[in-house]
């Protein structure tokens, strides 16, 4: 099993930066994939990244492409989203999930074994 806290959430001004890290334990991270979604308020949980087990497949949903970027380091079990030019939009709660094979199908919420309870980011003004 694999438990997964996430953290590095707050509130920033629009234009502002944050880095959320998501610590696993229980198990070795490095054969699972891992992907961060989101969830505004009155709005369904939605795909933002995902980073397979190697860098070989790493993907963003188009609304933060450019902005954020996914990574990880196996030695501190440890994935991390950096989100740079944060939007109002941008606001909602943040998971991190655990994929035992995700790949392509990495938007699906159903390909996820393990979640986060989550880290909420607020961007406004």
């Amino acid at each position: 099993q694999v438990q997964l806290v996430e953290s590095g959430g707050g509130l920033v001004q629009p234009g502002g930066s944050l880095r959320l890290s998501c610590v696993a334990s229980g198990s070795e991270i490095d054969w699972w994939g891992f992907g961060w979604f989101r969830q505004a308020p009155g709005q369904e949980r939605t795909a933002v990244s995902y980073h397979s087990t190697s860098s070989e497949a790493i993907y963003y949903a188009y609304s933060v492409k450019g902005r954020f970027t996914i990574s990880r380091d196996n030695a501190k079990k440890t994935i991390y989203l950096q989100m740079t030019n944060l939007k109002p939009e941008d606001t909602a709660v943040y998971y991190c999930a655990a994929a035992w094979s995700a790949g392509t199908n990495w938007r699906e919420s159903n390909n996820y074994n393990y979640w986060g309870p989550g880290t909420q980011v607020t961007v406004s003004s």
